[in-house]
């Protein structure tokens, strides 16, 4: 174990380094974590943010689809692209304001959590279209069923606070 940091949300980050000198994060004592009105607050902050992403996402998703007769995959793609850029924006200066590090290393992490949340929004897109659910409101709720895993990559490896050791600053 390379690092260990008792947060002050009540919960025990450790960070190690696998033999390809990648970082993983574990998170230890995860009800003391569920207890910290600290964290429902960053979930609540990290959800009207995502609802403004939402807006955003899904306002350039019906402009491509329905305006410039874009693919629904397409569309979905490009319509992301601004909502990322909305959500990170807000995520570094809001939500995660105290855990802000180096602006390039999260907004790389950030990028990285987004696009494997775009790859399961895409795939739970795809299903609910193909079994029969209309373009639009099938991004709706894949970008709904999306949100906990974005946020939890995000608030775990995006956003981490700085580990004791010197790991999150790499």
């Amino acid at each position: 174990m390379d690092g260990v940091q008792r947060g002050t949300a009540g919960c025990i980050a450790i960070a190690t380094r696998s033999r390809w000198g990648v970082r993983v994060g574990l998170v230890r004592n995860h009800s003391a974590c569920l207890r910290r009105t600290h964290n429902w607050l960053e979930l609540a902050k990290f959800c009207a943010v995502g609802a403004s992403g939402y807006v955003v996402n899904l306002a350039v998703y019906v402009a491509l689809l329905r305006g410039a007769g874009l693919h629904y995959l397409s569309a979905a793609v490009a319509s992301f692209g601004f909502a990322v850029t909305n959500n990170y924006a807000w995520n570094r200066l809001w939500t995660f304001r105290a855990l802000r590090g180096h602006v390039y290393f999260q907004a790389l992490r950030f990028l990285v959590v987004s696009l494997v949340s775009l790859g399961a929004n895409l795939l739970v897109l795809r299903a609910l279209v193909g079994l029969g659910a209309e373009k639009v409101l099938g991004q709706a709720v894949a970008i709904v069923l999306v949100t906990p895993l974005s946020f939890l990559g995000n608030k775990l490896w995006a956003f981490r606070r700085p580990v004791v050791g010197g790991l999150a600053g790499r």
